[in-house]
């Protein structure tokens, strides 16, 4: 079974300097049929203006995972972190017990675009932690490379859990395929070009929420790149 979330359905905000996209409900947005999918709590699709940023705002008890396509975002918090996020780098924070930062975009002249997710953690009162990573391109070439999991595979960022994210950035026709035990869900978000999901057909900012299928086949109709999480 898979129900696919078009991008121009999410919910949609812009604020002037935040132009900003939820696929599930957020802030002043409201969708009682998307509130969350299995341990995906938030997709968004932000869009800051050159200059403008996030004020420093508190989070707790969540795990959020930033990948940011063009532009540069700044990121400061209370574990006295200040780094860079540029085009192709991840970064995990796991909110715990409580932290606060602040997000912005340095540039005086180029907006970022970028993707900040949410997962429920598995359990509340996680010590708050940090980090940032970016994966080679030769990793990402046409295979899912894990970006994300819960004990660090390959070498991948560590989130507080049941879940496995993937990245992938696929040639025009080029096929990957991701098995899923029965008791297993997924969800694929497309971040650029168009793919074939199972026969169903995906464009850019397109979701999808799978359940009760084994077997994934991802086949990309243009260049493409697509992030995909395995989830209990």
């Amino acid at each position: 079974m898979i129900n696919v979330r078009k991008a121009n359905d999410r919910g949609h905000a812009n604020h002037g300097w935040l132009d900003t996209y939820h696929t599930f409900s957020f802030a002043g947005y409201v969708d009682r049929d998307h509130v969350q999918f299995r341990s995906l709590r938030v997709m968004n699709e932000d869009r800051v203006a050159p200059g403008q940023g996030f004020g420093t705002h508190p989070h707790n008890d969540m795990e959020i995972v930033t990948y940011v396509l063009e532009g540069a975002l700044e990121h400061k918090d209370s574990m006295g972190n200040g780094e860079v996020l540029r085009p192709g780098e991840f970064q995990r924070m796991t909110a715990g017990t409580g932290i606060t930062h602040s997000e912005f975009n340095p540039s005086a002249d180029e907006p970022v675009h970028l993707y900040q997710i949410w997962l429920f953690p598995d359990r509340k009162g996680h010590t708050p932690s940090y980090e940032q990573k970016r994966f080679p391109d030769e990793q990402l070439s046409n295979r899912l490379r894990v970006v994300a999991s819960p004990d660090a595979e390959d070498g991948s960022l560590m989130i507080h859990q049941d879940a496995k994210v993937f990245l992938s950035k696929l040639d025009a026709g080029a096929v990957v395929e991701h098995p899923l035990d029965e008791s297993r869900h997924a969800w694929l978000q497309v971040l650029r070009g168009k793919v074939t999901l199972n026969g169903q057909s995906l464009a850019t900012s397109d979701g999808a929420a799978v359940s009760e299928e084994r077997m994934l086949k991802i086949e990309a109709d243009e260049d493409a790149e697509i992030m995909l999480f395995d989830l209990a």
